[in-house]
C-alpha cells in the first residue's frame, strides 16, 4: 500500500519523523495491535529503550503477519515511553521501520507498567488492501 501522508500547511510540520495524518483509502481492512512490551519469547528483558522498542516492533511484525501484512501497513502508532531519555531510544527504533512515508504517531511519558523493567510499550494500526 502506498500511504498519503495529510501535512496541511496551515498547522506547524511534525516534531520528529512521523506524519500529521494518513488516508486510508476504501476497501482496505484493518487491524489494531494491543499494546506490545520490549520482553523477548524467551522472558528476557533489554535494559534500554532502543533495544525494547525493537522488540516491540518485531512482536508487531508477527501480529501483523498473522493477517499477510507487514511493518509497511502501519499507519498509526501510540507509544509510551516511562521518561523522557527514553524518547530518543525508542524514535531511533521507530525511524528505521519506517523508511518510507512515516505513519501518524502519538508519544507519551507515563509513570510505568506492568513490571519495572519495561521502558516502552508501543501499539499500531495497520491497513491493508481487502484480497476479497
Amino acid at each position: 500500500m502506498s500511504l498519503r501522508a495529510l501535512s496541511p500547511p496551515a498547522i506547524r510540520p511534525p516534531f520528529a519523523r512521523y506524519s500529521h495524518g494518513i488516508v486510508v483509502p476504501a476497501g482496505h481492512r484493518l487491524v489494531f495491535t494491543s499494546g506490545q512490551l520490549g520482553i523477548a519469547g524467551d522472558e528476557t528483558v533489554p535494559a534500554d529503550s532502543e533495544a525494547q522498542s525493537d522488540l516491540c516492533f518485531a512482536n508487531i511484525a508477527a501480529i501483523l503477519a498473522e493477517d499477510r501484512m507487514t511493518l509497511a501497513d502501519i499507519v498509526r502508532l501510540n507509544a509510551y515511553v516511562t521518561a523522557r531519555e527514553h524518547m530518543q531510544g525508542y524514535m531511533r527504533s521507530r525511524d528505521r521501520q519506517f523508511p518510507g512515508t512515516p505513519p501518524s504517531s502519538t508519544l507519551m511519558i507515563v509513570s510505568g507498567f506492568s513490571r519495572p523493567e519495561f521502558l516502552v510499550e508501543i501499539e499500531a494500526v495497520a491497513a491493508a488492501p481487502d484480497p476479497s
